[in-house]
């Protein structure tokens, strides 16, 4: 068995938030999903991340504790987990590895790392086995382009309708009732092509991670509203950036629709992970 039916007090660093996605009986969900002390990937679904109150709204790479029943249920994949209880009170938050204080990147690393897949076909021989593994961290050879693709502009109708039966309001750190803002949707794709070890071809994945969506919001407004711009400066940190500095590696999740169709590739890339490249000793 890969983890227990039920985990107590599980210790999870965090290392994946999806985009948000409007929901039926959660207002909006998130797909989230860390790694265990002993370098174990656990999915943790479903979590109404924006209705948690402040103080339990948690950061990528932040240790969390909370108690988990397999959700096999609804979910054959072997990492996929509930939180037990109600969320707002089981969640409690530890220690943040930021990037501001020294060592945090080593820190990550070494729980990051303690897997990583460089061939994609192995990866895909075990999602379609026993196993069914469904998350992993793949180191790729080569990244070849960075895609961008228009998409719906909003939510369907019936995910819009959604945001007209909750309370959007909400208290902020300071105690302060507030209106939520209603979450907008990205109206692009983001893909990367690229290349693992055997690979013949290229692989094109698109990208899923909650920070990319709040990159492209943030360079809308300094580009004034100009979505072009705003795609080249998202392509320019994706792309130009994270290659010239960057030690690239993807997290990638399968979605339990194209998983259970056996699909070629169930696969989707829920998060990129970019340490710093370590400096090649000089030659004097």
């Amino acid at each position: 068995m890969y983890l227990p039916n039920e985990i107590h007090n599980a210790k999870v660093l965090i290392t994946v938030k999806t985009y948000p996605l409007p929901s039926n009986k959660y207002e909006e969900l998130v797909c989230t999903a860390g790694l265990l002390e002993d370098g174990k990937w656990i999915r943790i679904y479903p979590i109404p991340f924006r209705s948690l109150p402040f103080g339990k709204q948690f950061h990528k790479f932040q240790w969390i504790t909370l108690n988990l029943i397999r959700n096999s249920l609804k979910d054959f994949r072997q990492e996929s987990y509930r939180p037990i209880g109600d969320t707002k009170n089981s969640i409690q938050l530890l220690e943040h590895w930021d990037t501001k204080a020294k060592g945090n990147w080593q820190k990550r690393k070494e729980i990051v790392l303690k897997e990583v897949f460089t061939n994609f076909n192995e990866l895909l021989e075990l999602a379609k086995g026993e196993t069914k593994k469904s998350l992993a961290t793949v180191k790729p050879i080569e990244i070849i382009d960075f895609e961008i693709e228009k998409d719906e502009r909003d939510w369907k109708q019936q995910w819009q309708s959604l945001y007209e039966q909750y309370n959007m309001f909400d208290v902020d750190k300071k105690g302060d009732n507030f209106l939520k803002k209603r979450l907008l949707k990205v109206p692009y794709k983001y893909f990367y092509k690229f290349i693992t070890e055997g690979d013949k071809n290229p692989r094109r994945m698109m990208i899923e991670d909650w920070e990319i969506g709040a990159l492209y919001w943030n360079s809308l407004k300094s580009a004034d509203g100009d979505e072009h711009q705003a795609n080249e400066l998202v392509k320019k940190r994706y792309f130009t950036e994270f290659l010239r500095n960057k030690d690239l590696y993807f997290f990638v999740g399968t979605t339990l629709q194209y998983h259970r169709r056996k699909a070629p590739n169930p696969f989707v890339i829920i998060g990129v992970f970019y340490p710093p490249k370590e400096k090649e000793a000089g030659f004097f």
